[in-house]
């Protein structure tokens, strides 16, 4: 055996993993808004910079926009945005918050509270937490440009 294959020596199948339980984490906070983890990162995008086109969430994410746009039509149904036609281009989407989805950020701000609250037996302490993004944005930014 190739000590190169083995999965306990394999970074990406700890990514893989913290990522898949983070989000399921993240699940039982966002099941008392009646969202998604995904949704909750358009809201995120959306509550730092209102009206927005399709694009520039769908990149500030690091998703395509054929991915991005069927998760908006299922938040434009729940009332939390709206789509409108770009005056520029007719082309260009621009997505906004309704105020349903505006009043959300303040329902929302339990969820950080939460997840620190699920992290806090593990020994990481904050430094290792701002050491540990530093890392994953090098991490993602060397990724990307490939």
């Amino acid at each position: 055996m190739h000590e190169e294959l083995k999965l306990d020596n394999q970074l990406c199948f700890r990514l893989y993993t913290i990522s898949r339980l983070i989000t399921q984490a993240y699940t039982p906070l966002l099941n008392q808004l009646g969202i998604t983890y995904p949704q909750y990162l358009v809201l995120m995008v959306l509550w730092e910079q209102d009206s927005q086109p399709v694009n520039d969430i769908a990149h500030r994410l690091y998703l395509e926009t054929n991915t991005v746009t069927p998760l908006l039509q299922r938040m434009e149904k729940l009332g939390l945005l709206k789509r409108r036609t770009a005056k520029e281009d007719k082309r260009q989407h621009i997505v906004s918050l309704t105020q349903k989805g505006r009043d959300m950020q303040e329902q929302a701000l339990c969820v950080p509270q939460g997840m620190m609250q699920s992290l806090s037996t593990c020994p990481l302490g904050m430094d290792d937490y701002v050491q540990m993004k530093e890392q994953l944005d090098s991490m993602i930014e060397t990724l990307k440009t490939r």
